[in-house]
C-alpha cells in the first residue's frame, strides 16, 4: 500500500499548480482522500479532501475557490489543481487515505511547493 506525491514546483504568486497523488498496491475509488500540508514551524492542517463517492469535498477556508479537488479512478489518482497561488500556499503537500489529521491511514511522502517570486 503506497500513496505518491507529485506536481510540486516553484511557481509565481498567482501562478497554477496540479498535484497528483497516485497510489498502489490498492484502489483509491475505495477511500476518502485528503490534502494536507506543513509549512516551516507550523503544524500539519488539512487542505481539501474527497469523499470516496465523491458526493462530498471539503476545502479549508484558506483555499476555497482557489483549489479544486478531484479523482480519477481509471488512473487510480486524485489531483489538487491549486490556482491563484500565494506565498502562504508554500509548504510540504501530503496525500492520505484520511480527511483528518489525526486518523490513523496511509500517507504519501509528501511534495514540496514553493510559491515566491
Amino acid at each position: 500500500v503506497q500513496l505518491v506525491e507529485s506536481g510540486g514546483g516553484l511557481v509565481q504568486p498567482g501562478g497554477s499548480l496540479r498535484l497528483s497523488c497516485k497510489a498502489s498496491g490498492f484502489t483509491l475509488d475505495a477511500y476518502a482522500i485528503g490534502w494536507f500540508r506543513q509549512a516551516p514551524g507550523k503544524e500539519r492542517e488539512g487542505v481539501s479532501c474527497i469523499s470516496s463517492s465523491d458526493d462530498d469535498t471539503y476545502y479549508a477556508d484558506s483555499v476555497k475557490g482557489r483549489f479544486t479537488i478531484s479523482r480519477d479512478n481509471a488512473k487510480n489518482t486524485v489531483y489538487l489543481q491549486m490556482n491563484s497561488l500565494k506565498p502562504e500556499d508554500t509548504a510540504i503537500y501530503y496525500c492520505a487515505t484520511v480527511c483528518n489529521v489525526g486518523d490513523f491511514g496511509a500517507w504519501g511522502p509528501g511534495t514540496q511547493v514553493t510559491v515566491s517570486s
